[in-house]
């Protein structure tokens, strides 16, 4: 199994951007255009990429940090499969433009065109419950659409947009230069229309050329089982509008799980505590514990020591992506009142007088033995 990490050579805390840049240095090295088409450069090639591709999207990533490829697999069985060359070079056209990018241009627009809009990015509060079954939630977001007046050209209406004459309409511009090595061609964002290949000579009175307004939009999000807090969902294009025409940017929605003062989670176990008293303790009682969807019944044994730990399988919270639920622990504590009166106190006296002193150290249980018998 690949450690995308490690392909990128990233830690796995990396932001963003190291991400990124990570990737920009290694694919103006194994371009296969940069390598005279050498197999071994474009496998590297399709390696890094497919890295970068799990690694920027913020959902992927927390998927494989969590399973490793299983995780991508979406919880099925079927292989998960790897990007091809084809692929690879769109994913590097897409987020970068070509070398022009990797030599000092924009980085994540398009060249000769509309620029893509910024990603929204959305936090969702969520209940331990509503982990625990998936739910949808309804938020309203502030975004940017496109104007109504110009339909999102940025023109007035009854006019439109010119090919920039700097450019010819490509968006960019190209030096050669001389050096003793030889012709070195560099590659720019046009400076008149900033790379989108068009000027407006009657900008849009309402947007002001922009080609966009702000508005509110209501977007229904399904929230899987058993995320955690500070997961991803990437939701692809429905965020922002570009200026002029150009694409939407997407939604992140971080999710964040309000703490249950029932519960401690670790992954897809919880782990909660039962009070109990001496004398369910000693001849052992059928109790109420605390339960995802409501209050399950657990049997303590006859007697049962405090402090001890029940396993209630499959009563934990679903692994997200994934099949296969955790599980419940369930520590049993003794109670001991504060204060006690009467027929209660006498009582409690007595049995102190008949039971005496404790002993010096518990009975070794059964893993103890183990290890014993093991010699650890």
């Amino acid at each position: 199994m690949a450690d995308f990490y490690a392909v990128l050579g990233v830690p796995r805390d990396a932001s963003d951007d190291d991400i990124k840049k990570a990737y920009r240095r290694l694919a103006m090295q194994w371009h296969p255009d940069r390598n005279a088409g050498a197999k071994e450069a474009e496998e590297k090639f399709k390696t890094i990429t497919e890295a970068y591709d799990v690694l920027r999207d913020p959902q992927k990533r927390a998927a494989f940090d969590r399973y490793g490829e299983a995780g991508l697999r979406g919880g099925q069985q079927q292989q998960y499969e790897h990007v091809d060359l084809s692929e690879a070079l769109n994913i590097f056209m897409r987020d970068f433009g070509g070398f022009g990018d990797l030599f000092g241009g924009q980085g994540g627009g398009r060249r000769n065109g509309p620029r893509t809009g910024a990603d929204v990015k959305v936090p969702l509060p969520l209940t331990l419950t509503e982990v625990a079954t998936g739910v949808e939630k309804s938020v309203v977001l502030k975004v940017l659409e496109a104007c109504d007046k110009c339909e999102g050209s940025g023109a007035e209406p009854g006019t439109k947009p010119q090919s920039c004459n700097t450019c010819g309409g490509a968006g960019e511009v190209r030096r050669a230069q001389r050096s003793f090595f030889g012709q070195f061609v560099s590659v720019a964002p046009c400076p008149t229309c900033a790379g989108e290949g068009v000027v407006i000579a009657s900008p849009c009175k309402k947007c002001r050329g922009e080609g966009r307004a702000r508005a509110e939009r209501t977007l229904k999000i399904q929230v899987p089982a058993g995320v955690a807090t500070g997961q991803y969902m990437t939701l692809r294009g429905a965020g922002n509008v570009g200026p002029r025409g150009g694409t939407k940017g997407d939604v992140l929605v971080v999710f964040d799980v309000v703490d249950d003062e029932r519960f401690d989670r670790d992954g897809e176990d919880l782990f909660c505590e039962a009070l109990v008293t001496y004398s369910q303790l000693v001849f052992g009682a059928d109790i109420r514990v605390p339960g995802l969807t409501g209050d399950l019944s657990l049997r303590v044994p006859t007697g049962t020591q405090s402090g001890t730990v029940f396993h209630l399988r499959g009563r934990g919270l679903p692994r997200v992506n994934a099949s296969g639920t955790g599980d419940l622990h369930v520590k049993v504590q003794l109670w001991t009142p504060q204060d006690v009166e009467g027929e209660e106190k006498a009582v409690i006296e007595r049995l102190g007088t008949l039971q005496g002193r404790a002993p010096s150290q518990r009975e070794k249980g059964f893993w103890s033995k183990m290890k014993e018998a093991l010699g650890a």
